[in-house]
């Protein structure tokens, strides 16, 4: 126990003092919300991949995904890398962050405000965004409290509380500058974690092969896959339609998330771009793969610690045991691998939703004369608030992780993800196209809750994503185009002529 506590008290210690040196940055509301738009590739790579996975992934989607697919649900951890970080930043990284800083918008409801020269859309965006980060925010505390009483025997309250109580202080302290250094330093911690755990787990099974063998004996379920034998051991698992699903949730959805996006925003230059889209794929690769190849293992942990009473399965309850049996030091060093993910998460999510309701919702709306001074006061305030609200609902959480993370992922994603993506590329894209995109991703999302037409909400999320990548062109095709002199202005930021070294370029 004082081997986990010491850590602990060591990386809160180094949270806070984070933030207290990050104070010198929050001059302006540039500088709180997006580090002044001059963050280096290091910092913004750790930021997107420690924003991506937190305690939902390690605990919730690793535990049920690797019950439901065995091995296979190591696909998901590809995905995650290749599409959700390698193709994200190649796609959007470099005209996000050019076009963004051309039409001066800070979030990603001024961008569709700004992109299709209408206010009503912006606001509309800014109340789902603050809507839907918040069951995704519950989500996260319930991860990682798990993990704590599993630890250390304390109440999942004062989990959550303490939690929310250090991320507050070094997020209002230090804003963006102070997230994006923490992730850093929290994402080489996941890293090593990672690592270590794996190493430990497999061992503990006689070795990576063995542990294979074993896993190979288990019967899978014979509605699904006709009782064949090795099935969680295959190639693409005993269900691989849901695993599918499962996949283009959790790598596509990056692409319309405004807390990822915001990451693009504050790129500093070409360089960061080029080394962050490398840096956040092998972060990716190493952590979401890792998470979910230790998941696909969870069969072998078969126990009454992981059923109710009822007989069904706890999915989040899996991973924690898996680990339970794990030395002091290892379960000390998961303890503060899964508080890292957790807070990095937890940062990014209360400082996108206090930015995007301050600067898209209250200003110039509700309050007129808002001084820079007044709004990083509102979205510091608005950070307490947002953190409270989803500490109450942590407190109570509804239903399983990664049915949480599902509603959030799926509607945000769902709604945004066309509209974010056209509009950088093509300039037909019509203010009733992004609005019948919104509709798709937020009603399919929505009315999946209350009907359940979609057994899953993880493939309803993906659903209303493909729905909003078809909605939105058909309808823009169909409806009046924006005022063309408007739209060529915007996509002039493009044509803007730049010198480069020939190491970059040969042309002359």
């Amino acid at each position: 126990m004082g081997i986990k506590l010491v850590l602990l008290v060591i990386f809160f210690a180094i949270m806070v003092g984070v933030g207290i040196y990050s104070r010198r940055h929050v001059t302006s509301v540039d500088g709180f919300v997006l580090g002044g738009r001059s963050v280096g590739p290091w910092l913004t790579a750790f930021a997107y991949g420690t924003s991506y996975f937190s305690a939902v992934v390690f605990v919730g989607y690793a535990g049920q995904f690797g019950w439901k697919y065995g091995i296979a649900s190591t696909w998901i951890g590809i995905g995650n890398a290749v599409l959700g970080s390698l193709l994200a930043w190649v796609v959007l990284g470099r005209r996000t962050k050019v076009m963004t800083q051309h039409l001066g918008s800070r979030t990603m409801p001024d961008f569709f405000g700004q992109r299709y020269d209408s206010k009503a859309l912006k606001i509309t965006a800014s109340v789902i965004v603050f809507v839907f980060l918040i069951p995704y925010t519950a989500s996260v505390y319930n991860g990682l409290s798990r993990l704590f009483e599993m630890a250390f025997n304390i109440p999942y309250t004062w989990c959550v509380i303490v939690m929310a109580a250090f991320t507050a202080l070094y997020v209002i302290l230090g804003g963006y500058m102070a997230t994006a250094i923490n992730d850093f330093i929290q994402g080489i911690i996941m890293l090593i974690g990672i690592v270590a755990v794996i190493a430990a787990v497999l061992s503990g099974q006689g070795g990576f092969m063995n542990a294979v063998s074993e896993m190979a004996q288990i019967p899978s379920d014979v509605a699904v896959t006709q009782g064949q034998p090795g099935a969680f051991t295959s190639f693409f698992g005993p269900d691989p339609l849901n695993l599918l699903g499962v996949v283009i949730l959790t790598s596509l959805g990056t692409w319309g998330l405004p807390q990822m996006i915001g990451k693009f925003y504050a790129i500093k230059d070409e360089k960061s771009i080029n080394t962050g889209t490398v840096i956040s794929t092998l972060f990716a690769i190493v952590v979401s793969g890792g998470c979910y190849f230790l998941g696909g293992f969870a069969r072998l942990f078969d126990s009454s610690q992981i059923y109710d009473e009822t007989g069904a399965v706890v999915y989040d309850s899996i991973i924690p045991y898996m680990l339970s049996a794990l030395p002091d030091i290892l379960i000390g060093i998961v303890v503060v691998l899964v508080l890292s993910a957790s807070m990095s998460t937890l940062s990014s999510l209360v400082l996108t939703s206090s930015s995007t309701l301050t600067l898209d919702l209250l200003k110039d709306n509700i309050m007129k004369k808002m001084t820079e001074k007044k709004q990083i006061i509102t979205m510091q305030a608005l950070i307490v608030f947002f953190i409270i609200v989803s500490v109450i609902i942590a407190l109570d959480p509804p239903t399983f992780i990664a049915q949480l993370m599902g509603i959030s992922w799926g509607a945000l994603a769902g709604a945004f993800l066309a509209p974010f993506l056209y509009g950088l590329y093509w300039k037909g894209v019509t203010r009733a196209g992004v609005w019948a995109g919104f509709i798709a991703g937020v009603g399919l999302t929505v009315s999946n809750m209350f009907i359940g037409f979609i057994n899953s909400p993880i493939n309803a999320g993906a659903a209303a994503m493909i729905a909003g990548l078809i909605v939105v062109p058909v309808v823009s095709l169909i409806t009046p185009k924006l005022k063309k002199q408007k739209v060529d202005e915007i996509f002039t930021c493009y044509d803007e002529k730049v010198t480069i070294t020939k190491k970059r370029s040969l042309q002359e």
